[in-house]
């Protein structure tokens, strides 16, 4: 049935974080935590989790990896929305924000996404692939398993093309999963001969069908922003995008609202950022199957509120936390370290916030096969150097993983 199997342990502490609701608060006090135990793997999925000694007993001819230190076990993390397929940096653009400017005054001098859009596409298709390398590296070095990447800064068939082979390429050469989004409607090219809608309907007859045959990407995002794709503008275009089988998801509420609702009602898989969102767009989220993700780092990074996290959960949607890794709003890029702020600006307990970076987060991205320690589910894991779980968040991201398991083999 299985290939060769490994127990991997012990560890002080297991979260395996399964029969937790995908829905709404959660109180640590539902958590399960498994006291010095172990986890068996084969053929890259968990096949029992439960009591060390009684793993060794009932599996007798499994291999040992043993762990040493006491040591905290959680499932891999998932970050659920990044943008780490990019040219050169925005130094210059956060310089002038922290100096005074808006987000928008900066985009209208020449700076903003435009700015990586000139950067992404003066790189090649090998500058692109070693820079996602890097980054997603990095990340797996710090418990992050699965890693969505847009495009959206190539803007043109060909270019968008290109950032979307280039995640395709990295995404054979890194341990991490990497899971690409299109979002060739990022905004509005400065150099499309044409307004929002005809370049949208380009898109959908140009660029959509050879993602399909390319297998380049099943996800499609837009912004909806004054600054980028009124809601009018994105309704048939993510309509055509839905019809063709493409999953979709949005940019919504990150300055103004309307993006949520259009999410809401055209099924998206999630709504993105938040910020801007009000009691209505609330309401709509907690009563609907999309995820609502929020995104601590461009908060941080544009100096603004973050997403009512608390008032979601309370509400009864299903809320995750995504690092938004880009060049501009967003450049710290740890997952970790993000999630841990916003937990203590807007009160979310342990529990609520790890569900938020692991299940929770890979139901943003339609993925039930991981996110939990438990039986069926891709073996991705993470070990924490402490005895008692509530010091991860305790470090606020300072504490990183010491050992890091993909499909069951540490990375």
């Amino acid at each position: 049935m299985f290939g060769s199997m490994q127990l991997i342990g012990p560890f002080t502490q297991i979260l395996p974080l399964s029969g937790l609701p995908m829905k709404g608060a959660i109180k640590d006090e539902q958590l399960t935590i498994i006291q010095n135990g172990g986890v068996i793997v084969a053929d890259g999925l968990i096949v029992a989790v439960g009591d060390y000694h009684q793993l060794i007993h009932q599996y007798p001819q499994v291999e040992l990896e043993r762990i040493e230190k006491q040591a905290v076990l959680l499932p891999g993390f998932v970050d659920c929305h990044t943008h780490i397929c990019y040219g050169g940096n925005r130094a210059k653009d956060y310089a002038l924000r922290i100096a005074g400017k808006s987000y928008l005054e900066i985009a209208k001098a020449g700076g903003g996404i435009w700015d990586s859009v000139t950067q992404t596409r003066l790189a090649d298709t090998d500058a692109l692939v070693n820079a996602i390398q890097e980054r997603a590296n990095r990340h797996l070095s710090e418990g992050v398993t699965t890693i969505e990447v847009k495009s959206g800064y190539g803007l043109s068939v060909e270019q968008e093309l290109k950032q979307l082979t280039a995640i395709q390429i990295a995404n054979q050469s890194v341990a991490a999963d990497l899971i690409p989004t299109c979002l060739a409607a990022h905004i509005l090219p400065k150099d499309f001969q044409g307004n929002a809608k005809s370049y949208l309907e380009m898109i959908v007859k140009e660029l959509l069908p050879q993602l399909q045959q390319q297998n380049l990407a099943k996800r499609i995002d837009i912004f909806i922003e004054e600054s980028a794709y009124c809601s009018e503008d994105a309704i048939p275009y993510l309509q055509a995008a839905k019809a063709m089988g493409f999953d979709i998801t949005i940019h919504a509420d990150q300055f103004t609202t309307s993006g949520s609702a259009v999410a809401v009602e055209l099924g998206a898989v999630s709504a993105d950022h938040l910020e801007a969102s009000t009691e209505k767009e609330i309401q709509l989220l907690a009563n609907s199957d999309t995820v609502a993700v929020v995104l601590p780092g461009a908060s941080l990074g544009l100096g603004m509120q973050y997403a009512p996290a608390r008032k979601l959960l309370d509400a009864g949607a299903c809320v995750a936390i995504a690092s938004d890794w880009n060049p501009g709003s967003a450049p710290m890029g740890d997952l970790l370290a993000q999630a841990a702020i916003i937990s203590a600006a807007e009160k979310l307990s342990t529990t609520e916030t790890l569900a938020a970076l692991t299940f929770r987060a890979a139901k943003a991205l339609n993925l039930s096969d991981r996110g939990m320690i438990a039986p069926q589910q891709l073996a991705d894991l993470q070990a924490f150097p402490c005895a008692d779980y509530r010091e991860i968040l305790y470090y606020q991201g300072k504490m990183k993983a010491f050992g890091v398991w993909k499909k069951g083999r540490r990375v």
